[in-house]
């Protein structure tokens, strides 16, 4: 399993929320690409980063930014938050992201995760934020009308390979990740599943590992010390 450790930008700073909540933010770093750089030196191969400002906005506000944190920390990036066109999508990989998230777009816009994997394969990813058992949007602010499962199989359908799964309930609470959902993900559909969201311990990471996830990613555990990123790195293995 791969260890994904995150970086949720907010005004070109490092952040978490708690539980999706934008009123209730800790600022963990003014300098995240020197973050990234720490995350090399503990072993980590891949991060996560999300513009949390994009994923209300859908715009890029923290592109710049994220450019830094690609080229400073060297690590293969996947990038999410506020990319709901081609041209943003062509923006990031052209610029030399790895891999674009699909959020809010890929739930209201008919054919545009068909049209962007058609184009760019494994490259395209989709992150899956669930809220009372539906598939939330605009930062987790709105609740849509599909349910997880129903709004996994279409992905499926897609061809989409790479899917992050995010219990909004579980996010930044540190109280374990959701590892019953993560079980029923892994049976029912063939897709890379990144787990995100309450991986608060050495114990999740490896009980998620024995569960056969292609990923995890760790973000509130990492910056308050619980979890040793580089314990986990290897814990994942």
């Amino acid at each position: 399993m791969l260890i994904y450790p995150a970086i949720d930008l907010i005004g070109g700073k490092a952040v978490r929320l708690y539980k999706g909540d934008y009123a209730q933010m800790s600022v963990y770093s003014d300098d995240p690409a020197g973050v990234a750089v720490r995350f090399r030196e503990n072993g980590a191969k891949q991060m996560h980063i999300v513009d949390l400002e994009g994923a209300k906005s859908g715009e890029t506000p923290n592109f710049d930014t994220i450019l830094a944190i690609k080229e400073k920390g060297g690590l293969f990036c996947e990038v999410g938050g506020g990319i709901r066109t081609m041209a943003t999508i062509e923006r990031y990989l052209y610029a030399g992201i790895d891999r674009v998230i699909l959020g809010t777009a890929a739930v209201t816009e008919e054919g545009f995760v068909e049209k962007a994997v058609d184009k760019y394969g494994e490259r395209i990813a989709v992150g899956i934020d669930i809220k009372d058992g539906f598939v939330a949007i605009k930062g987790w602010t709105e609740k849509s009308a599909y349910s997880t499962f129903d709004f996994c199989c279409r992905m499926q359908e897609c061809g989409v390979k790479t899917m992050i799964c995010t219990d909004i309930s579980r996010d930044g609470a540190m109280k374990g990740t959701n590892h019953e959902l993560y079980r029923e993900l892994m049976e029912k559909y063939d897709m890379n599943i990144i787990a995100s969201g309450g991986v608060s311990s050495l114990d999740d990471v490896k009980r998620l590992a024995a569960a056969g996830l292609y990923g995890a990613i760790v973000g509130k555990a990492y910056y308050t010390g619980a979890i040793d990123l580089c314990e986990a790195v290897e814990a994942a293995k």
